[in-house]
């Protein structure tokens, strides 16, 4: 096992690669909930649900969702051998289900993430999407990992309810600007506490972190009744309500989502250029927020060369293509690298074994997935904050007095958390890179691929007015 996964060779443990594994599941299960009420209650163009049809069967969907995210994050493991987590993907799995089962069959829009899933995996096994990988400028890609750590730190504020939407400003601290709910209370000290122990380098200080915060939770909740977050309770937990379920137990089995999937009915039903502009952004928001998230968490653990290359890059972009088609069978939406991945790496993952230990959680999680619903989001979001810290530190590493890299950099890292989207801060970063050195004279020295990628991004930022031009829906 030490020399499969180079445990020793990364000056790395089994216990520290058995706590980040763990570390990474806990801040990452709540796919296994949210998924589901995004998937499971969407109806295709024909009123269906996915499922039995008739009804919205949010139990089954989260069993899919944690077998899929289960067998590709231990396929991650033993193939890509790194640190790296799968599940389905937030923002893809909305805009599936939105977007494009509004205007056809689930069996053809989850044929669509399956034949996006196919296009990307034929590119990596041609080389093309590790040759793009290897064309970017190093320090663009330190400033996507820059750009991920306050991503992911505003995730966990918001996912926590310390920053939330306003009226009279786009954000706003806590509930019209003051702190005052139990849930918000339960961060804070969670959020301190775990930032205590990393200073001290205690060791499993995020997992203690999460555990910690959630039986604070327990309490609080056993005593305050503070009850699930809602329009009318704003002061309430966020996601999950810290409770024990009635029924711990339960089994769905997620091999009956591997139903009939038609990967080109899309293309029938709808107009050509609509079903492959589904398709396009499919592919460009996987494609880079996957390279994204693995060169962010790659260099947090300490794998990423000097040029910013990874170890097996062909295989853990290969596994993560593989991902996106078995979520398109599987009927649970793309599965692609989670960034949450970087609470496992924080806790001293260095290795793939982590992965399967976070991957046979997600399994055993098909069996007890109303024991997930136990964790809420401010138990969860203090590991996202210190992790967000710990990506951060490499801003060091830009130089920030050469206009042509700070520059397209300060962009890539700021669009990310402010839009929401780990592929629009590498668009826009790549776009104001080219660009720079063009208008300075320096076009040759851009590489050709990344003059290929740009045109794509342009074209990806374009979709709203060529819809419009074209009068699609």
């Amino acid at each position: 096992m030490d020399n499969y996964f180079a445990i020793s060779a990364r000056q790395s443990t089994i216990s520290r690669e058995i706590r980040g594994g763990l570390a990474t599941f806990f801040t990452m299960a709540y796919i296994v909930v949210l998924n589901p009420l995004i998937i499971a209650t969407g109806k295709d163009v024909e009123g269906q649900f996915i499922g039995d049809g008739s009804a919205p069967n949010v139990a089954l969907v989260a069993a899919g969702t944690a077998f899929v995210a289960g067998v590709m994050t231990i396929l991650m493991g033993v193939i890509g051998r790194v640190p790296f987590a799968m599940a389905a993907g937030l923002g893809l799995n909305a805009f599936v289900t939105f977007n494009i089962a509004s205007v056809m069959t689930w069996e053809e829009a989850m044929g669509l993430v399956f034949l996006e899933g196919v296009i990307i995996a034929l590119m990596v096994l041609t080389g093309l999407r590790t040759a793009i990988f290897h064309a970017i400028p190093a320090q663009l890609k330190t400033a996507i990992s820059v750009g991920i750590g306050l991503f992911i730190a505003l995730i966990g504020f918001v996912d926590a309810g310390f920053v939330r939407k306003a009226q009279g400003t786009p954000l706003e601290m806590g509930i019209g600007g003051s702190l005052t709910s139990w849930p918000i209370f339960v961060f804070i000290v969670g959020l301190l506490a775990t930032v205590a122990m990393v200073a001290r380098k205690v060791k499993g200080a995020i997992l203690i972190g999460i555990v910690g915060t959630t039986v604070l939770a327990f309490i609080v909740e056993a005593i305050a009744q503070v009850g699930t977050f809602s329009p009318d309770n704003p002061g309430g937990f966020q996601l999950n309500r810290p409770v024990l379920p009635s029924e711990p137990f339960g089994f769905h089995n997620p091999l009956t989502l591997f139903t009939e999937f038609d990967p080109f009915g899309g293309f029938v039903r709808v107009d050509l250029l609509l079903a492959g502009l589904f398709v396009f952004t499919l592919l460009i928001t996987d494609f880079f927020d996957t390279m994204g998230t693995v060169v962010g968490v790659g260099r947090q653990a300490g794998l990423v060369d000097q040029d910013g290359s990874l170890p097996r890059t062909k295989q853990i972009l290969l596994v993560d293509s593989i991902g996106a088609a078995v979520g398109g069978a599987g009927s649970v939406s793309s599965n692609t690298t989670y960034i949450e991945s970087a609470a496992g790496v924080g806790e001293g993952a260095r290795t793939g074994l982590a992965s399967v230990v976070t991957g046979v959680l997600f399994l055993i999680a098909i069996f007890f997935a109303p024991l997930v619903t136990m964790v809420p989001y401010e138990a969860a979001a203090p590991a996202l904050v210190v992790v967000g810290f710990l990506m951060m530190t490499s801003i060091r590493d830009i130089d920030w007095n050469d206009y042509e890299i700070s520059i397209p950099a300060f962009l890539a890292i700021v669009v990310m958390p402010f839009t929401y989207s780990i592929s629009n801060g590498i668009g826009v970063g790549f776009i104001a890179y080219v660009l720079i050195k063009a208008v300075r004279g320096k076009a040759r020295e851009i590489h050709p691929l990344l003059w290929g990628v740009t045109a794509l991004f342009v074209l990806y930022f374009a979709i709203g007015p060529i819809k419009i031009l074209f009068g699609l829906s």
